[in-house]
C-alpha cells in the first residue's frame, strides 16, 4: 500500500476523513461481506485507495467514488481493468447511468462514511432502484447501535424502522478507533445491510409518513405524536397487540407500524 501520511497530505475535517489503514481488518471485511465473483462492488469514498487495493487483489470489479480532488492522482494511478475511479460527490451522481455499461451477475455496495452524511448515502441506495445484494458501511459505533437496536431500546427510532423495513441488518464487526489515521474521537462499526422479502405495505410514502410522526417528539405517546388521524382506528391495531393509549413509538415492532398504516389507508385517513 502507498503511503499517503508520508507526503504531507492534509487531512480535511469536512469530508470526515479517518482513513482505515490496517490491512488485516480490511481483509476481514472483505471475508465477512460474502460478496460473489462476477461481481460489482462500488465503493464509497475510496479516499486514498486501501479498502479498494484489497477489493481488486481478492478480484472483484470495483467502481469507487471519491468526492476529493486531491485524492485524483493517488486514485487515477490505481485505475486498471477491475477498477475505475469516479472523482465526485457520490450524493450527486445517477448511479444507474454510471453502471450502465457493466456486466455483472450481482451488485454490492461499500464504504467507510461519516456521520453527517449516514443516512443521505443510505437513502440515496434504498431510492436508486437498484436491487444490492448487500450493503456494507462503516459507521461510528453509536450509529450503528442506533440503526440494528429493537424495540423498547432508546436508540430504536424512525431510521431504525426505516431501515429495518427494508433490509435484514446486522453488525458484523467493530473497529478500534486507533486502527483509524487520523485517530477519530470514536469507534466504529461494520454494518450489512441484506436485501429481504419486505413487510407488505399497501403505501410506501404513507407507511414512511407514520413512521415519521410517530417518532417526531419521542417522549410523548403515538397518541400525542399521531393526533392528526383518527386514533380510535390506530386503537384498534394496538389493542389488538395488548397496547394500550400510553404506549411510546419506540415500542413498536415494524410489523405493526405497516399494519397501522395499512388500516389508516383502507379507513381513508
Amino acid at each position: 500500500m502507498n503511503n499517503l501520511f508520508n507526503n504531507d497530505f492534509k487531512f480535511k475535517k469536512r469530508f470526515g476523513q479517518n482513513f482505515l489503514k490496517d490491512k488485516n481488518i480490511l481483509s476481514k471485511i472483505i471475508k465477512e461481506s460474502h460478496f460473489e465473483k462476477d461481481s460489482l462492488v462500488l465503493e464509497i469514498g475510496c479516499g486514498c485507495g486501501y479498502l479498494t487495493e484489497v477489493l481488486v487483489e481478492n478480484g472483484y470489479n470495483v467502481l469507487g467514488y471519491e468526492v476529493d480532488k486531491t485524492l485524483t492522482e493517488v486514485l487515477k494511478e490505481k485505475e486498471n481493468k477491475n477498477f475505475k475511479v469516479i472523482i465526485d460527490d457520490f450524493l450527486n451522481r445517477n448511479i444507474t447511468e454510471d453502471i450502465k455499461d457493466y456486466c455483472f451477475n450481482k451488485i454490492y455496495a461499500i464504504g467507510n462514511i461519516p456521520y453527517y452524511i449516514t443516512t443521505p448515502i443510505i437513502e440515496k441506495l434504498i431510492n436508486s432502484g437498484i436491487n444490492f445484494n448487500s450493503i456494507i458501511l462503516m459507521v461510528q459505533k453509536e450509529v450503528a447501535e442506533r440503526i440494528t437496536s429493537l424495540p423498547n431500546n432508546k436508540s430504536y427510532g424512525s431510521l431504525t424502522v426505516y431501515l429495518n423495513y427494508n433490509y435484514d441488518i446486522k453488525n458484523i464487526m467493530n473497529v478500534d478507533k486507533k486502527s483509524f489515521f487520523p485517530v477519530p474521537k470514536v469507534d466504529s462499526s461494520v454494518i450489512m445491510f441484506c436485501s429481504k422479502e419486505k413487510i407488505k405495505v399497501l403505501d410506501e410514502l404513507h407507511f414512511y409518513r407514520i413512521i415519521r410522526k410517530s417518532f417526531s417528539q419521542k417522549r410523548k405517546t403515538l397518541k400525542n405524536n399521531l393526533k392528526e388521524y383518527n386514533f380510535d382506528f390506530i386503537k384498534e391495531i394496538l389493542n389488538k397487540y395488548g397496547f394500550d393509549d400510553k404506549v411510546r413509538a419506540e415500542q413498536i415492532p415494524i410489523n405493526l407500524f405497516a399494519e397501522i398504516s395499512n388500516y389508516l389507508i383502507t379507513k381513508n385517513c
